[in-house]
């Protein structure tokens, strides 16, 4: 088991990050020790790796507890989670695109 600080510094997150993530949902079944801290199992920190990707990918808090909801859901909600993670690539590239323009605009290739 492991403590809140033990995770952050594992996760590369910061305490209120991990605190945060679990406040909102985002790891299902979080225990909880005799003077109710949280603690984390193996699985409670996939969950904690997942969210944190996801939010790297720019899905909001909200989306990432949708698509928690819907994994406890199981099988059934397979579809549904792809649609939700190809919808988010599909941001992330537009992304992409937009930033490329971005350095494009900044130092031209035809400059270099």
């Amino acid at each position: 088991m492991y403590t809140v600080k033990e995770v952050a510094k594992l996760l590369e997150l910061s305490e209120h990050t991990v605190r945060f993530y679990t406040d909102k949902g985002l790891v299902p079944n979080l225990q909880r020790d005799k003077n109710n801290n949280r603690v984390f199992n193996d699985e409670s920190i996939k969950w904690l790796v997942g969210a944190k990707n996801l939010k790297k990918c720019g899905m909001s808090v909200q989306d990432i507890k949708k698509y928690v909801d819907l994994c406890l859901e199981g099988d059934s909600t397979i579809q549904e989670r792809y649609k939700i993670i190809l919808k988010q690539k599909e941001e992330a590239l537009t992304q992409l695109e937009e930033a490329k323009l971005m350095a494009e605009y900044m130092i031209p290739d035809s400059v270099t």
